[in-house]
């Protein structure tokens, strides 16, 4: 509810003002407050911050209206809006109100219905400005909270390719293309021993710092259980488990997790409900990778998770990648399609390093889209088997 402070010497404007408007007093539409001169006025203001607007005369004792008007110019609330008594036709002192910041005027002797318009638009102007003031917060506070989440993601990530130099039997890229909202895609490798390298890639539930948090706990958690445990099925198991004391009712992943000796080719895999890879082999053809039991992480317990294994040989490639491909779309709400990354890989075809098949599948997926805003994080992991 608005207060509306009225500043005038005159000793009857409190029950006139009263009388005038015990409707809108009755209706709890706003609430007056008096004062006898603009000192007065200054000291309310200065102690009540729930005043949306002063209706002010210009001729008074001690402070003139005209005085006012500059030092309410020096308040911190900018929303504060004046509207000033003038007599009729007194145009110079009108003039110099609107210029010292009044928002509008009426005159003498007063028509109340005039003022009860005055009164009225003066209220609605507040109430635009405070609503786009709330607004404009609002964005600021979204913009600082995806700036953290986006620094977090990056944070996460690795960026360095190729990532292990000295290992000439695997070769590895990845890429994100973010979404105007920061979502929970994540991507990793490490090494676990020697020969047996981990990869995987994820998608949190949500946007924003939530999901940028959750995301660097199911990162830190997949990492110090896969240097324990070596199937990878037992390894989101035991993340899920670990996971649900930190999910509410809305916040789960989705994760694909494999373990690539390098020696032999061999791939563990284990799919707790994220996209299913495909294979692009090096003959060119495409193969996607058969499903394990299991279900996203950090929502349901106990779940068994069942580990697969895949052969790859010279030069073949997984490509894992995030449903902002898969589900990537253009101005008429068509999606791209697992079907259409299929013939788009096909197309490729083999005898391509994983940074080269990475940029022909974003340019594919980027003249599919034409320009049209996504709204999910685009997440690609390529790994290649050189033998």
């Amino acid at each position: 509810m608005y207060s509306i402070l009225i500043v005038d010497d005159e000793p009857d404007v409190r029950v006139l003002m009263e009388q005038k408007f015990r409707r809108q007093l009755r209706d709890e539409k706003f609430t007056l407050q008096f004062a006898g001169d603009g000192v007065e006025a200054l000291e309310v203001l200065n102690g009540d911050d729930n005043i949306a607007m002063v209706l002010t005369d210009i001729n008074m004792p001690r402070m003139d209206g005209l005085t006012l008007l500059d030092e309410i110019q020096k308040l911190k609330d900018s929303n504060l809006k004046t509207v000033v008594v003038s007599a009729y036709g007194d145009i110079a002192n009108i003039r110099t109100a609107m210029n010292r910041g009044a928002f509008d005027f009426v005159t003498k002797p007063i028509d109340f219905g005039d003022l009860e318009m005055t009164i009225q638009k003066t209220l609605d102007e507040i109430h635009r400005l405070r609503e786009a003031l709330l607004a404009k917060s609002q964005l600021s506070s979204l913009q600082y909270d995806l700036s953290t989440a986006a620094r977090i993601q990056q944070k996460i990530i690795p960026k360095t390719f190729p990532p292990f130099p000295d290992k000439k039997q695997i070769d590895i890229y990845a890429s994100m293309d973010a979404a105007k909202d920061v979502g929970g895609d994540f991507y990793d490798y490490f090494f676990i021993d020697n020969e047996r390298l981990a990869f995987l890639i994820g998608d949190v539930s949500g946007k924003g710092v939530p999901a940028a948090i959750y995301m660097a706990i199911c990162r830190t958690m997949l990492r110090a259980v896969a240097s324990q445990v070596a199937d990878p099925g037992e390894c989101l198991r035991r993340v899920n488990k670990m996971l649900i004391p930190d999910s509410d009712i809305t916040t789960f992943v989705t994760v694909f997790y494999g373990v690539l000796n390098i020696r032999t080719g061999s791939v563990k895999y284990c799919n707790g409900g994220h996209d299913l890879p495909l294979v692009l082999r090096a003959d060119g053809s495409v193969e996607t990778l058969e499903d394990t039991q299991g279900l996203l992480l950090g929502k349901f317990e106990p779940i068994d998770f069942e580990t697969e294994r895949v052969n790859l040989n010279k030069g073949d490639i997984l490509v894992l990648t995030t449903d902002g491909v898969a589900e990537a779309m253009n101005k008429e709400q068509d999606f791209y399609t697992t079907e259409k990354l299929e013939e788009t890989l096909k197309e490729i075809g083999g005898g391509k390093k994983p940074k080269e098949v990475t940029e022909d599948i974003i340019a594919s997926v980027k003249g599919f889209v034409n320009g049209y805003e996504q709204s999910d994080d685009i997440t690609m992991l390529l790994v290649q088997y050189n033998g």
